[in-house]
């Protein structure tokens, strides 16, 4: 796992320099007066190459998938009651007054 991080942090300094290199050289193109067209061939190779790096870390370093077991204890499905229109729920909508008068002021 240590080393997934590691490899997710390297993909995240990549894409922070190709990030840096694009505002370099778009600076670098209003210096000599040219018109932006694009980044250059390096910039999208280090994002590729940083994107590639994330993904991969992104997928190994929360761990392996578990398999869902249908038959398991802990997967069973917890029921409602049929009628579920008169059910009660503790929220923050019990701060607010019962009957409100919105009446439009004229």
């Amino acid at each position: 796992m240590a080393l997934g991080f590691a490899i997710g942090v390297f993909g995240v300094l990549i894409l922070f320099h190709a990030a840096y290199s694009t505002i370099q050289y778009r600076g670098l193109l209003k210096i000599t007066e040219e018109e932006f067209s694009g980044p250059p061939f390096n910039v999208v190779t280090e994002l590729s190459l940083g994107l590639v790096l994330c993904m991969w870390a992104a997928l190994t370093v929360p761990g392996k998938f578990l398999s869902i077991h249908p038959d398991s204890e802990e997967n069973r499905i917890v029921s409602l009651p049929a009628n579920v229109d008169f059910m009660i729920f503790n929220h923050r909508g019990k701060v607010f007054p019962v009957e409100m008068d919105l009446k439009l002021k004229q």
